[in-house]
């Protein structure tokens, strides 16, 4: 019970064809979705037209890709401020702001970097990650764990709500220069309204863990134990069907069927540095 995809090279590619194989399934819906993408920092913006075309559709319902992607890597932060110091900017300054209630944040980010060890201080697990990545008397390249989901905040008895996201596993790919990748597994994932924004969120928290820890960037995969084909704010399925007509139209117009051995290269630091 397990649907792979075929790698592609890019968040955009990676998202269209995920859909396209899980709208395809009875009920527009699949278990263990397998996503690989070679190069999760190619074309993450709104100047490629078809992150544009998601982008409107979701704005329609006053959501946007941006918005997913900083909840699990506050890009704009990181490039002001650097790190660590943006880790206690974001927690004192930004999610006080923006927190939706003590048991979920509604960002990834926090709890990655904060997370409750009474007495004691709490524990940046992000930051402790890189900390022993850029450390050479780490030998270690698979011990790299980080859990978002929480026992303790997390077990209820609704269907919905809460966080999706609820482990990633950071790999070092041994080489000339050491590479990271990273495994994100969903225990649910709205492939309309989060997928894409989560995609290039993981790429740009790649993107901070390898120019932190002095090594380059590697595959993204992501493993959906249930995913879904949802229509954002009860919207008809007609919607859905011309966002993805929009996205098609945008990939010819680019003459882009994009496949890994033909995408744009990426180097570290880029969309980070890039990105508004």
């Amino acid at each position: 019970m397990y649907l792979p995809i075929p790698q592609q090279h890019d968040c955009a590619s990676a998202w269209r064809e995920a859909v396209r194989q899980v709208d395809a399934r009875s009920g527009h819906s699949a278990h263990n979705v397998i996503i690989d993408i070679a190069d999760p920092l190619a074309s993450t913006t709104r100047q490629d037209p078809r992150i544009a075309a998601v982008d409107d559709f979701l704005n329609g319902f006053d959501k946007s890709v941006e918005t997913v992607a900083n909840t699990i890597m506050p890009a704009g932060l990181y490039r002001r401020y650097g790190a660590p110091a943006f880790f206690e900017v974001f927690h004192q300054r930004v999610l006080p702001k923006v927190q939706r209630n003590n048991r979920w944040s509604g960002y990834y980010f926090e709890r990655m970097t904060r997370v409750p060890n009474p007495p004691d201080e709490p524990i940046n697990q992000l930051w402790e990650i890189v900390e022993r990545i850029r450390d050479d008397n780490v030998r270690a390249l698979n011990k790299f764990e980080l859990t978002v989901f929480d026992p303790a905040r997390d077990v209820d008895d609704s269907p919905y709500g809460g966080q999706c996201l609820s482990y990633m596993s950071f790999k070092l790919l041994p080489g000339a220069t050491k590479t990271l990748a990273l495994t994100a597994v969903y225990r649910n994932h709205f492939y309309i309204e989060k997928l894409l924004g989560n995609l290039i969120g993981l790429g740009r928290l790649m993107e901070f863990v390898a120019k932190e820890g002095r090594v380059s960037v590697g595959n993204l995969t992501v493993v959906s134990t249930h995913a879904e084909i949802d229509q954002p704010c009860k919207c008809k399925r007609r919607a859905i069907n011309g966002l993805l007509t929009r996205f098609d139209q945008e990939c010819l117009a680019l003459g882009a069927t994009q496949s890994p051995s033909n995408g744009n290269s990426s180097t570290v630091g880029s969309t980070i540095a890039d990105n508004p």
